[in-house]
């Protein structure tokens, strides 16, 4: 099996900063692929940013030039820095993964538990 441990959310004012992490354990043979999604009261669950063994990301519009995805592969976390917050940020942030737990390829897809970011002067 396979776990998610989404950390770092909290209370900032507009302008500042924080810093997401996603810890994956358990039963990893490579991380296909990892994510950030967000989601606000009321409304759907969106993508905010990606990041592939391909090397490709992206960005949702909203949040390009401030927020920047990262990943350490030795320690099979993804990080999602985010800079210049708005109150428009404010949601439950989401990891979501794609991992190989095998050479077989057998494959497990699943989320964190989410952290609470909310941005409020």
């Amino acid at each position: 099996q396979v776990q998610l441990l989404d950390s770092g959310g909290g209370l900032v004012q507009p302008g500042g900063s924080l810093r997401l992490s996603c810890a994956a354990s358990g039963r990893i043979f490579s991380i296909r692929a990892m994510d950030w999604y967000r989601q606000a009261p009321g409304k759907q669950r969106e993508l905010v940013a990606s990041f592939t063994t391909g090397g490709s990301t992206n960005y949702a519009d909203s949040v390009k030039g401030r927020f920047t995805i990262s990943r350490d592969n030795a320690e099979n976390t993804l990080y999602l820095q985010m800079n210049n917050l708005k109150p428009e940020d404010t949601a439950v942030y989401y990891c979501n993964a794609e991992i190989v737990m095998a050479q077989d390829g057998s494959t497990w897809n699943g989320w964190g538990q989410g952290t609470q970011v909310t941005v409020s002067s």
